[in-house]
């Protein structure tokens, strides 16, 4: 429903992706791994699905919960890379999860991810 209603108040955003951005299964949700384009820098707010809203870390050299991420036209999110987006929830490998990113200058980026091992 949020998503939905972020969708509807804002912009689609231009950016490509890629690689498909994967969703990797942890104990007690999902680690997003992938890289996000955008046709300039900005700074990405947040992150939502239906289990609702993934927690924005930034690993230098620990990882914290940050409330946003700077992204210079290139975001690279993942178990190796400085930032990380993590989704509390139960998932199933195969499952299919519908992802709305915001970004500041108000767009709305809609990514379709696949649950992985």
């Amino acid at each position: 429903m949020l998503c939905a209603a972020l969708l509807a108040l804002s912009p689609v955003a231009q950016a490509s992706t890629p690689q498909p951005i994967t969703l990797k299964l942890l104990r007690e949700g999902v680690l997003l791994s992938g890289t996000l384009k955008l046709s300039r820098s900005d700074e990405l707010l947040g992150v939502w699905s239906s289990a609702g809203r993934a927690r924005l870390m930034r690993c230098e050299p620990r990882c914290k919960v940050v409330s946003s991420l700077p992204v210079p036209g290139t975001l690279t999110v993942g178990p190796d890379a400085r930032a990380r987006v993590v989704l509390g929830g139960t998932f199933k490998v195969g499952q299919r999860v519908g992802l709305v990113f915001r970004l500041k200058n108000s767009q709305i980026l809609s990514v379709q991810a696949v649950v992985t091992r």
